[in-house]
């Protein structure tokens, strides 16, 4: 009997548990993560996957995992992409500065 596929995100919490979640930014943190993250991706060049889908992807994990995404497997973070200026380039390097700190706060707590 064939099994149809089940989609893990609907069973992966967002949220971290408290104060965990509250420590590490709440929702702001939720949002730079994920807007760097598409703003990596999706250069103003194009790109095969729309930017809004890049953020949607990025936005449906929890921080310790968004993080993740802005770091090199050593834990630090990926200097800003190339094509990224002025407020986007700011903005790529505050949340290196965020994903290392919820990472590096992550294993300590536990949750990472």
């Amino acid at each position: 009997m064939p099994h149809g596929r089940v989609n893990a995100a609907k069973f992966i919490s967002r949220y971290l548990n408290e104060p965990y979640e509250t420590l590490r930014g709440g929702e702001e943190a939720h949002h730079l993560l994920a807007t760097v993250h598409a703003d990596r991706v999706c250069p103003p060049s194009g790109h095969s996957i729309r930017w809004d889908d890049c953020y949607a992807s990025a936005d449906l994990y929890p921080l310790t995992w968004k993080a993740r995404l802005l770091l090199t497997p050593g834990g630090i973070a990926l200097p800003p992409a190339e094509h990224l200026i002025g407020d986007s380039r700011e903005r790529a390097e505050a949340a290196g500065t965020l994903a290392e700190r919820i990472t590096s706060e992550g294993r300590q707590f536990g949750v990472a």
